[in-house]
């Protein structure tokens, strides 16, 4: 899982041409563990290689929707777009596909976290419970949680700007 987000990190960096924005991106992983480990929790799932395999997809789901938003922010910016109504536009025209593909992942997964213990996809169960928990927590809160923290981090990079 570490080597898989530091290689996110570099094509992030290459792609936005900065470690700023992929550092905002790559924040949103932290929920990641929370839901992950939450719904292995409340199900009364054990900690599996399926269930580690569904937070290694869950990198690439959550640093996807992370991108979505910051991708719209840093177009609105190139367009001179004050911060604040860069980050609004941008969440109001992304919220709805950042949603539909999180809930359309969870629903998929739905019927594998309800398998019967005597079916032989037991052991998917862990990866379909993990990821539905991971995305509930990392989806909701990266839409309040990144546009803040970006908001926090533009302003301060364009003081640094200002300054040199």
């Amino acid at each position: 899982m570490g080597a898989a987000v530091v290689l996110v990190f570099l094509v992030l960096s290459v792609t936005f041409n900065g470690i700023v924005t992929p550092l905002v991106i790559l924040s949103s992983l932290i929920f990641v563990p929370v839901g992950a480990l939450g719904g292995l929790f409340v199900s009364g799932e054990p900690l599996s290689i399926s269930a580690m395999i569904g937070m290694l997809m869950l990198i690439g789901i959550v640093v996807t929707n992370a991108v979505v938003l910051l991708d719209r922010v840093e177009t609105n910016r190139k367009n001179e777009m004050p911060l604040i109504d860069a980050i609004v536009e941008a969440a109001k025209h992304r919220v709805r596909p950042i949603l539909m593909t999180a809930f359309a992942t969870i629903f998929a997964l739905i019927p594998l976290s309800l398998t019967p213990e005597t079916s032989s996809l037991l052991i998917s169960k862990g990866l379909a419970v993990t990821v539905i928990g991971g995305l509930l927590t990392s989806t909701l809160l990266t839409l309040i949680f990144v546009p803040v923290f970006y908001s926090i981090v533009g302003k301060r990079k364009k003081h640094i700007k200002e300054e040199i």
